[in-house]
């Protein structure tokens, strides 16, 4: 008898989620059938929430797990039964409710599962997954910033990159990408999370509430060889703030992670990521195996990428996601809302 399965469901925009059965279904081929032990909250989920998507026909939101193996499917030969794993799921990508992360099993796409270190907890794990996968793909693919790939022994490339938000989740996967790839990185922030981000590996912090900001990153990167900036928070007056920066520079490419505004300067080619490209997508699926399999399991282990921002644990079992989407709706700071199960 197969295990039974519960969701948390979203049954139309803008309405509460609600608890009740979803499918058990089985890992096909590529794929890894994960029993949650966490998952974290995303923006993207609340935006869902928020009415975000046209659709209203019931969906089950979430895009970071992190449990334990229960199955694998044909050709995901690199994961056992009762490995200890972290995953970002696509159920935003195919539409399909098995794969996605607020419920108790999930399907997973074996290239973006990545073993968990036996030192880092279940709940720390679940903070990576979609910044892993969103970071990696406005700053590797060629149609971005195309930096060069992370290496576990890292070769200085000479350049530069400006995070905006770099103690934002996605924030802290790219400054450490960024590093990883020989990348000098200047970051904004708010004043108490300069410290925070200089542990991850920025040069300089600077504050982004400061009204001077535009004109002191300007001055700070002008004598830099400067590859484009990330925009980790992509707000209209960010990304405005952001291509300022790079278009009084002379131009360049800018990453965000929302659609691009319209006033962009004309010297700046700013483009929006679609994380589950690099997973889903043929043309960069090379750019996820090369990031979750070939450096990210070696990066955990060696402590080269920190599972930061630090969970915020909101509660636990399935019931507490309202709560927790709710949580970020708020607004955190420098922590990665969380549930257990």
């Amino acid at each position: 008898m197969s295990p039974t399965n519960r969701a948390a469901w979203l049954p139309a925009p803008n309405e509460k989620l609600e608890i009740r059965p979803s499918e058990f279904v089985k890992p096909g081929p590529g794929e890894i059938l994960i029993k949650n032990k966490a998952v974290s909250i995303n923006p993207v989920d609340f935006y869902f929430q928020d009415g975000y998507s046209p659709t209203g026909k019931p969906r089950i939101l979430g895009q970071d797990v992190a449990g334990e193996v229960v199955e694998v499917g044909e050709g995901a030969t690199d994961f056992a039964q009762g490995r200890r794993v972290l995953a970002h799921v696509v159920g935003l990508g195919t539409g399909r409710p098995q794969d996605s992360g607020f419920q108790e099993y999930s399907i997973a796409p074996a290239l973006s599962t990545c073993p968990i270190p036996d030192d880092m907890s279940f709940e720390q794990a679940t903070v990576l997954p979609l910044a892993i996968s969103t970071a990696a793909h406005g700053l590797f693919s060629s149609e971005y910033l195309g930096l060069p790939l992370p290496r576990h022994t890292v070769q200085d490339t000479g350049k530069t990159l400006l995070v905006w938000g770099a103690a934002s989740s996605v924030g802290c996967v790219a400054v450490q990408l960024a590093v990883a790839a020989g990348v000098n990185v200047v970051a904004t922030a708010s004043q108490k999370n300069f410290d925070f981000c200089r542990q991850l590996g920025a040069s300089e912090v600077f504050d982004y509430n400061s009204p001077s900001v535009v004109g002191d990153l300007t001055a700070a990167l002008q004598k830099r060889d400067v590859i484009g900036a990330y925009d980790a928070i992509s707000k209209r007056d960010t990304q405005l703030n952001t291509a300022q920066v790079l278009a009084q520079l002379g131009g360049g490419k800018l990453a965000v992670t929302l659609p691009p505004v319209d006033e962009i300067p004309a010297t700046v080619t700013a483009t929006g990521v679609y994380a589950v490209n690099i997973i889903l997508n043929g043309k960069d699926k090379a750019i996820g195996h090369a990031i979750w399999h070939d450096f990210l399991p070696g990066a955990l282990k060696s402590g080269q990428i920190k599972p930061m921002p630090k969970p915020l644990v909101f509660g636990h079992g399935l019931e507490t996601l309202q709560g927790a989407l709710d949580k970020l709706r708020a607004g955190v700071s420098a922590l990665k809302v969380v549930v257990t199960l």
